[in-house]
């Protein structure tokens, strides 16, 4: 099983321009490798199989890089051909922009090159860093490969990947079973007729945002001043995101903790953002589709279960009591049945989603 820690992490001005060259030259492989893979299929209709040790020689500052990062550069441009060639509706691999590209490279650990200290890591090239160490792998844990990333506030971070062996046993279900029905003004609200409220950090942080862009967008392009107001809206920016994983966290280890069984349905976040729905800042803002891979994984080093239901399922048309369907509009906050079932809409939705999810488990 493989599991990333994510570090913090403080360069020095030597070892921040050393990370700077390695993120230009990574991006510079990327490109000249695409260009010649491009060029070369026009001619021959073929793939070509090209290495960044080809570009050494007309590049000579290639050498002065973590050579493991350019490999890597080469696997992933290799990766991202085939998924294309695979699939067409994935898109066609893209030249890397030295201003709208992110900046990050990942290498791998050889014989003790990455090392996790007190208060420092070690990486390839780049020597120790000093960093913030806020959690230490388990006994047995394997260093696999770490991810350098430059957040567009200047902050730097190291995604170490860990491999380890550990046998989980899965849980005896007992009745600590729920079902979550995504509430788009909130987070969700459960079959025990709870509701999670989402705290709206971008909402709390959008008028300061908004001045912030405002100023951002009246500055002269290419000046400092523009730099540092751009800078201030990044910054901003990553504060809110930041706030919303934190709290996310928190909230799928709580429920993680609490529950044998959590039942969801299988929603297209991105399409349920589209601006046709009325409610994409708030579907953004709240965090669902992150929240739901969060607590997959938490279940899984549990030992529980995490169900997905599929997202056709007619959750809030059926009664959760007499299971007669109904067609209900999205005005309806309450669902009502002939039977004499009167309840709130989303906690029917999400009893239901608790029943089909146990009912799928038995059948897997």
């Amino acid at each position: 099983m493989n599991k990333a820690i994510k570090y913090r992490i403080y360069p020095n001005k030597n070892q921040e321009e050393l990370l700077q060259k390695t993120f230009g030259c990574c991006r510079k492989i990327w490109n000249l490798m695409l260009s010649d893979k491009i060029n070369y299929y026009k001619e021959t209709k073929k793939s070509l199989q090209t290495t960044p040790a080809k570009y050494k020689k007309e590049y000579e500052y290639l050498k002065e890089v973590d050579s493991l990062a350019l490999t890597n550069i080469q696997l992933n441009l290799q990766k991202a051909y085939k998924i294309f060639f695979r699939d067409k509706k994935i898109g066609f691999p893209k030249y890397k922009s030295a201003k709208k590209s992110k900046k990050t490279y990942t290498t791998n650990n050889q014989k003790g090159t990455i090392q996790i200290n007190i208060n420092k890591i070690k990486l390839p090239k780049i020597g120790e860093i000093k960093a913030k160490i806020h959690r230490q792998a388990e006994e047995g844990w394997i260093i696999k490969s770490a991810t350098i990333t430059q957040e567009k506030d200047g902050t730097y971070y190291a995604s170490i990947l860990y491999e380890y062996n550990k046998q989980i046993e899965k849980v005896v279900i007992t009745d600590k079973v729920i079902g979550l029905d995504y509430k788009s003004d909130g987070l969700y609200t459960d079959s025990n007729g709870k509701t999670c409220g989402s705290p709206k950090y971008y909402r709390k942080s959008e008028k300061k945002l908004a001045r912030l862009q405002r100023k951002l967008s009246k500055k002269e392009k290419g000046s400092n001043n523009r730099k540092n107001a751009r800078m201030k809206v990044a910054k901003l920016q990553n504060h809110i995101s930041n706030q919303r994983r934190d709290f996310l966290h928190k909230e799928s280890t709580r429920i993680a903790n609490l529950y044998d069984v959590i039942c969801v349905e299988s929603l297209d976040m991105k399409a349920i953002s589209n601006k046709d729905f009325g409610n994409g800042k708030a579907t953004l803002d709240n965090g669902y589709g992150l929240f739901q891979n969060m607590l997959a994984y938490k279940l899984q080093d549990r030992g529980k279960y995490f169900v997905k239901i599929d997202k056709w399922y007619p959750s809030s048309q059926i009664c959760s009591k007499c299971k007669n369907k109904k067609q209900i509009k999205l005005s309806e906050r309450v669902y009502s049945c002939e039977c004499g079932n009167r309840i709130d809409r989303d906690v029917n939705a999400a009893i239901n989603i608790k029943n089909e999810g146990l009912r799928q488990l038995k059948i897997a």
